[in-house]
């Protein structure tokens, strides 16, 4: 029998309509899939009722994949393509398998020759990347930097002299109840002239994207209360 494609779909960065950031096309595409492998299925849920689907909610196969999702499990959340049917990849928020658990589950996919299907949609990484003004042809994605203080501020110091050795942007996020301590240790550890940009609520109504000096930062402070933030930095 031949394998079904798994299609990778993003997912809206936060509380607006799925028209905004969601092509047509994309949509097309999700509303004729049954079988799902999410994150969480509850605003997986919340998703798909947004979505004109050919299915009802209650007949959907939605299986769990998370942080907590042993290796040696993945392959059989692949059930529904060996059997010949298409299958989605949903991410919680934005890409999936972009800083997302999901990349795994592709590589197996990947393993076992299944097609690949890469969808159109919002990933706040390269959101930020495109309205930073930073180096946009050499760029580095970190993830979460440390918890632990000294931990991180180390990491800091490392990736700001990276970028300055490599001409790269520096890429990174945070728990949003973090980020203020984040700010913090940047204004703080950072050389004065290096650029930070903070990237908060994107494609939402109040997002807001600003490149400033640390100087300038330092005597201006944002408001990231909760606010979903990615973090770029660039020394020059």
């Amino acid at each position: 029998m031949q394998y079904g494609r798994l299609f990778l779909i993003p997912s809206p960065l936060g509380e607006r309509a799925v028209d905004w950031v969601i092509p047509n096309h994309v949509k097309q595409c999700i509303a004729n899939l049954t079988h799902f492998v999410v994150e969480h299925p509850k605003t997986a849920r919340h998703f798909l009722k947004q979505i004109a689907l050919q299915q009802s909610i209650q007949d959907l196969t939605l299986q769990i994949l998370d942080k907590h999702t042993p290796v040696n499990v993945l392959d059989s959340l692949l059930w529904p393509i060996y059997a010949g049917n298409d299958m989605g990849l949903l991410s919680e928020a934005g890409c999936p398998a972009i800083a997302d658990p999901g990349a795994n589950l592709v590589r197996i996919a990947h393993e076992k020759r299944i097609q690949v299907v890469p969808l159109v949609g919002p990933s706040s990484i390269l959101l930020a990347l495109m309205a930073s003004g930073l180096n946009g042809q050499c760029f580095c994605f970190h993830g979460y930097l440390p918890i632990d203080k000294m931990s991180c501020i180390k990491k800091i110091i490392q990736i700001e002299l990276e970028s300055f050795k490599l001409n790269q942007t520096q890429i990174f996020i945070e728990t949003p109840y973090r980020n203020k301590k984040l700010f913090e240790l940047l204004i703080t550890h950072c050389q004065i002239s290096t650029r930070l940009c903070i990237a908060s609520n994107l494609t939402m109504q109040d997002e807001t994207v600003k490149t400033r000096s640390i100087k300038d930062w330092q005597t201006n402070l944002p408001d990231l209360e909760k606010k979903p933030t990615v973090f770029l930095l660039h020394r020059y």
